[in-house]
């Protein structure tokens, strides 16, 4: 074992950085020299970890939140051991297909937890990940989940308001086993704190109710010290860390350049002269190299121990929790989905879209322990709390975590639950709210993490709570994000389907878009098999000949397409109704069944019909097919006032597929 003194190993992160950067001709630097000796305190005296075992279920997380200074965490994956990342991967540092991106890129099966680069999304996914341990530590003891996640954290991070709500929420909810290190330099890309913020930063946190400690940066005895202060206190825990940006590099540390000016040959030199360390570049000595490889077995008898206890679990427990873990569904899940549609057909309508999404997610609850809702402030209006206790600072078994007024750091918090393992979150709001929480969505969607954000209100059809509320145009903006899945039913049938493709859908997120209003059903006839899995099916098929008119229609607006259809037909029309609840599972379908659900271009003409505007619905109707819903914001009135205020009823699509046959 090697005895080399820590500040050598904190200086082998230094240089290793530097390296990379001036290689590069790019990067952030600041970050991984600033904070060299807070990384090298946490990782070789107090991280639970396995190189050799990246996704061992009970590691310690650490979220890299300041994301730009990723080399911190390259050169700690490196020097610890992880078998990803040798040097040759450090001297491709933000080339492409390397491992060592510009921000991290989620990853867990090389040690990259998640990923980072918009600045407050990390702490926010450090506080999802704090969630779900605490909530599997109580559903299944210290025994098998007993860890903590920590975070590095920047001046950005906290002057995002999602860091504000995080440090809100997780203050009330005293989640003791999160700590975050934050990199207190004073500065920031545009030069000191002062030109854009002047509170106490720390007392933030202290008048929230966490344990706040200051200290220096640098003195790596002093961070260690402090580390072990939060971990013997019942709140989380900021450690103010106060540090000198881009340390050791003469020319730029603690002045502005220090966050990412371009680094020479020349600097690197120079540091090495002034912090004398007589290697060349992308060379650890022997000595510091085994040290830090001795810190990255630090925890092979933990893991062990931890291995042995679930080994010895009886056979029914240790399924259960390695299922959990997994993030596989129990066996036979469908079949509760598949009750709640036949017996839809028979039950009175619920009062809204959105209760029949509640009506199923209360089905859920005995069958999916591992779901977690997280809500912002709207449990009575979307009612996704039935059978659920609330996740508070003294029941840590409960399910349904009020979030507050807080939509953004409540979709970030899912995602760090998601990408933690062990849960499967849910995030609630209205849809004129998803804005709020975009950024939380896009990176659900850029790192493939299976989250559920559930969204009611999702049309003029709320009525009197007016324009700010009726999210016309967000259906086309959510469509438009890459790997995410949109879905909008239009009855308790498609809903129960659309549930049962939202949770077989592990790769990405999922948004399932529900209306305030009733969903009278417009599926009669029960079908064993899930027909809105493939986003899109003939509803209704021409009846008096072959197809003139294809209706085509999502969520409540399918039953406008019905009746349009019976006044069509009555006229000796021929008209299919095509239901569109997914357009991205449609997309993905072989262009042969594409075809026979919307028709080839000799049957007829087709007319599009939603409560929102028109963007993207062209690549089905081509752009001079007919369309009937939104051109611009809504108006305050009761809901069948707004649809006919907007011409959004069957007689206007019965008028515009006449005007479309005339053409």
């Amino acid at each position: 074992m090697s005895t080399h003194p820590p500040q050598a190993l904190a200086h082998a992160i230094r240089f290793l950085s530097i390296d990379a950067i001036v290689k590069a001709q790019e990067g952030h630097q600041g970050v991984p020299l600033g904070m060299a000796e807070i990384a090298t305190a946490l990782y070789t005296r107090h991280l639970k970890f396995n190189p050799t075992e990246p996704q061992w279920l009970d590691r310690d997380r650490v979220v890299l939140s300041n994301g730009h200074g990723s080399m911190l965490l390259y050169a700690l994956l490196h020097l610890t051991g992880y078998p990803d990342f040798p040097i040759e991967e450090i001297q491709r540092f933000r080339e492409l297909g390397s491992h060592c991106e510009g921000h991290p890129e989620r990853n867990p099966a090389i040690g990259i937890e998640v990923t980072t680069g918009p600045l407050g999304q990390g702490i926010a996914n450090a506080l999802g990940m704090a969630v779900a341990e605490a909530y599997l530590n109580a559903r299944f003891g210290k025994d098998l989940v007993n860890h903590y996640t920590y975070a590095f954290v920047g001046d950005g991070c906290l002057q995002e308001g999602v860091g504000q709500e995080m440090i809100s929420l997780a203050g009330h909810l005293n989640l003791s086993k999160l700590v975050l290190l934050w990199d207190d330099n004073l500065i920031t890309d545009d030069g000191s704190t002062e030109l854009s913020i002047s509170e106490d930063v720390a007392e933030r946190f202290r008048v929230a109710g966490w344990h706040v400690v200051e200290v220096d940066g640098h003195d790596i005895e002093a961070v260690s010290a402090a580390l072990d202060a939060a971990r013997a206190d019942p709140r989380p825990s900021m450690l103010a860390c106060r540090t000198v940006i881009a340390k050791g590099i003469a020319r730029l540390q603690g002045q502005r350049g220090g966050h990412s000016g371009r680094l020479f040959a020349e600097d690197a030199q120079a540091a090495r002269e002034l912090l004398g360390w007589t290697h060349g570049p992308f060379e650890v000595p022997a000595g510091v190299q085994q040290a830090w490889r001795d810190a990255g077995q630090r925890s092979q008898g933990e893991h062990a121990a931890w291995q042995a206890r679930v080994a010895a679990l009886p056979a029914a427990e240790r399924a259960e929790f390695e299922r959990v873990m997994r993030g596989e569904l129990p066996a036979n899940w469908q079949q509760v989905l598949l009750d709640y549609k036949k017996n839809a057909l028979q039950a009175p309508p619920a009062p809204s879209g959105i209760f029949i999404s509640a009506e199923i997610n209360d089905l859920l609850t005995p069958l999916l322990p591992e779901r977690m809702v997280g809500c912002a402030d709207l449990e009575a209006p979307t009612s996704h709390k039935r059978g659920l206790t609330a996740f508070t600072a003294d029941d840590r078994g409960g399910s349904y975590v009020h979030c507050g007024v807080r939509e953004h750091v409540m979709g970030s918090m899912a995602n760090g639950m998601a990408a933690h393992g062990g849960v499967l979150p849910l995030s609630v709001t209205y849809l004129a709210f998803a804005d709020y929480q975009r950024p939380a969505m896009r990176m659900a969607a850029l790192m493939g993490l299976p989250v559920k954000f559930v969204f009611s209100h999702d049309s003029i059809g709320i009525g009197k709570n007016g324009p700010t509320h009726q999210p016309v145009e967000v259906l086309a903006s959510l469509r438009a994000m890459p790997n995410m899945l949109v879905m909008r039913p239009a009855d308790a049938v498609e809903a129960a389907e659309c549930w049962e493709a939202a949770l077989a859908h592990s790769t990405g997120p999922v948004s399932l878009v529900f209306a305030r209003q009733s969903l009278p059903l417009v599926r009669t006839m029960h079908t064993p098999g899930n027909l809105a899995r493939r986003g899109g099916y003939v509803l209704h098929e021409a009846a008096c000949g072959p197809r003139q008119v294809t209706l085509l229609a999502t969520g409540s607006e399918v039953l406008l397409a019905v009746q349009a259809r019976e006044a069509l037909e009555a006229e000796g029309i021929a008209t299919a109704v095509v239901s569109l609840p997914c357009w991205e599972l449609f997309n993905g379908q072989d262009a042969a069944y594409r075809q026979s659900v919307l028709g080839d271009a000799t049957q007829g003409v087709r007319v599009g019909i939603e409560a929102a505007v028109r963007q993207g619905w062209d690549a089905y109707l081509g752009i001079d097919g007919g369309f009937v819903g939104m051109t611009g914001f809504g108006a305050s009135g009761p809901a069948d006032a707004l649809y006919k205020l907007f011409n959004i009823t069957p007689e206007a699509v019965v008028a515009e597929a006449r005007r479309l046959l005339a053409a």
